[in-house]
């Protein structure tokens, strides 16, 4: 199962970014110690050879990196969004310099590796050929995947907008009980006396039925049941059931993600939040789970697998399926959004990536179709972007790791 960090700095760095100067500042002098805090810097500093202070020991970067030396104020959630163009994917680049033990404080003067240059070939032929393990089902162009550089492998809308396939009767700890337009529409009737008619209360009716961005909402939790001013919820609606589309089994039902709120304020029961994003419109009745951060994967994603060595029917058998797709579009090919029945629970990891397959007729091999990578992990479910296709995909394809 894919493991899940301590701590999220992506959510600290900047408002911590001015403390963390001054307290390194302050250590360097001796005036502050360790508070026994996750958050607070760590309290053995060196000085390195170049004169700068640092708690950590940066290793000598590789021939042909590309090297950014930290400067004061600097982040691992700015650089991310100055290098990679996306400031979600701090994880791939703190992965690039695991001597930071804590993503929480990188120290100016400290290399940090951004990219590496990677050698070109004059052509693919320079890689060799296919090997005997490749013609047996593995990775056959690994040499020319190494040739290319990392890029991210979707979008955040193809990971917060989409969903994913659980349990049919999937609980969630709140909900959206009301709006602000509900108390926007009066019901009229008529007094007593002679004249027009009157408002005389509010009914249920609204104004609005589906709220967007910036709209005020009501949640059927408060302070009693441990929310508080701040946090973030994914807004859920539950939809159809999926099905195996090889076997008919069922699946489970699919949970769509609307967009999310954040509250403003708590009372003991009940709480006033404010949608903050939209992918479809918000309705009174949608459920709310606990928004986590997930950041775009990187991968490389090389040449696809060569159509003249595809893998063993047998291998396909009992292969992970591509069961939904986003939109219920049926007909697919790049950059479609797709549903997988493998999750969290076999091991899928986001930056997976897959050779998509079709089935032949019986005694004929496999036919090569394309290639898909895991954006997001569920437990028994993953969304994939199909990154590149020959042919048309569809509902039902087989996937084999790459």
């Amino acid at each position: 199962m894919r493991p899940k960090p301590a701590h999220q700095p992506f959510l600290h760095h900047r408002r911590l970014s001015q403390a963390c100067r001054l307290l390194v500042v302050l250590m360097v002098l001796g005036l502050v110690t360790q508070a026994g805090a996750s958050d607070v810097p760590p309290k053995d500093l060196h000085q390195e050879p170049d004169g700068h202070w640092t708690a950590w020991y940066p290793p000598q970067p590789p021939d042909g990196a590309d090297v950014h030396v930290v400067e004061p104020g600097d982040t691992l959630w700015d650089l991310a969004g100055r290098f990679f163009g996306d400031s979600y994917l701090w994880p791939q680049l703190w992965e690039q310099n695991q001597y930071v033990a804590d993503a929480h404080w990188i120290y100016p003067g400290d290399p940090l590796v951004v990219g590496l240059v990677v050698e070109e070939v004059e052509s693919l032929a320079d890689l060799g050929e296919p090997t005997e393990e490749g013609e047996e089902g593995g990775n056959v162009m690994s040499a020319a995947e190494a040739a290319g550089a990392p890029v991210p492998l979707g979008s955040e809308s193809d990971i917060y907008c989409t969903g994913f396939i659980g349990p049919d009767e999937k609980t969630f700890p709140f909900a959206i009980v009301g709006s602000e337009f509900e108390t926007l529409v009066p019901q009229l009737e008529v007094g007593r006396r002679s004249g027009p008619a009157y408002s005389t209360n509010f009914g249920t009716q609204t104004v609005r039925y589906g709220m967007m961005t910036g709209d005020i909402v009501y949640l059927d939790g408060g302070r009693d049941g441990g929310m508080s001013v701040g946090q973030t919820f994914t807004v859920v609606s539950a939809e159809e059931t999926v099905r195996n589309p090889v076997t008919g089994k069922r699946l489970g039902r699919y949970y769509r993600f609307l967009g999310r709120v954040r509250v403003l304020s708590v009372q003991p029961d009940t709480a006033i939040a404010e949608i903050v994003h939209t992918c479809d419109p918000v309705p009174v009745g949608a459920s709310l789970q606990p928004f986590e951060p997930q950041p775009v994967p990187l991968g490389r994603l090389g040449s696809p697998r060569p159509v003249n060595y595809p893998t063993e029917a047998e291998n396909l058998e009992d292969a992970p399926i591509i069961v939904r797709a986003e939109d219920d579009v049926l007909t697919l090919g790049e950059d479609s959004v797709v549903y997988i029945d493998r999750g969290e629970l076999d091991d899928v990891v986001p930056g997976d990536l897959y050779t998509i397959y079709r089935m032949n007729r019986p005694g004929l091999p496999p036919v090569v179709l394309g290639e898909l990578a895991v954006l997001a992990v569920y437990p028994s479910s993953s969304v994939g972007r199909i990154v590149s296709s020959r042919y048309t995909v569809r509902i039902g394809d087989r996937l084999d790791p790459k």
